[in-house]
């Protein structure tokens, strides 16, 4: 799962950005809504985590500018604005969910997973997938109770894929899925990751569209 959150503070911004990625979603930084935009309309994310109060405008503009392009990423509000008719205006301007500050990290990874969930249509937290249990929140991968190891990467991959079985993701998603902005990408990069991870959950599970990319069995 890759976030985009749009939050000027600093402090703030680190602290979402280590916390997130200890709950395993991966998460960039901007903070102006120039730049949320910009990166909004180059870079495709799971979800974002969008302050209201920023320097050169309102997150409440952002939100709009994304629902008139026809944009649908799932939108949690995360401000210190946390009166009701804010939230109000939010969720009729398009948000998908609210948080006030202060928050608790822990809430916040819940919330953008079950924003992620009811975006591919899933209901519950664990995927069940060609006899894989795989669990988001704990990053744990079972097959018949038994654990898989798997490195940070390789759980991000099989979870892109499994979320969404028989879709093709195309080399450059799946790079933008496991690295940042920051990062330099090896040109074999994905290729290596599904290489291991076919090593350890079965080659058949994962399949190469020539000229395309990969997905998951369906």
């Amino acid at each position: 799962m890759r976030v985009l959150i749009v939050e000027d503070d600093s402090l703030l911004q680190d602290g979402l950005t280590v916390g997130l990625g200890l709950h395993g979603i991966g998460a960039e930084a901007v903070g102006t809504c120039a730049d949320a935009l910009a990166a909004l309309a180059t870079t495709p994310f799971d979800a974002v985590v969008l302050d209201i109060m920023l320097p050169d405008g309102s997150g409440f503009d952002v939100l709009r500018a994304l629902r008139r392009s026809d944009n649908a990423v799932p939108v949690l509000l995360l401000t210190a604005r946390d009166s009701v008719a804010d939230r109000v205006r939010g969720l009729d301007d398009g948000a998908d969910d609210y948080l006030g500050k202060p928050f608790d990290l822990d809430e916040v990874a819940a919330r953008l997973r079950a924003l992620r969930r009811r975006a591919v249509g899933r209901a519950t937290p664990t995927i069940v997938w060609q006899g894989l249990e795989i669990d988001p929140e704990r990053q744990v991968v079972l097959e018949r109770g038994e654990s898989i190891s798997l490195s940070r990467r390789e759980f991000a991959l099989l979870k892109a894929l499994a979320e969404r079985p028989g879709v093709i993701h195309s080399k450059a998603e799946l790079e933008a899925l496991l690295y940042g902005w920051q990062e330099e990408v090896e040109s074999n990069a994905v290729e290596v990751h599904i290489h291991h991870l076919r090593a350890k959950i079965g080659r058949d599970r994962i399949e190469t569209v020539r000229g395309l990319g990969y997905r998951a069995k369906a």
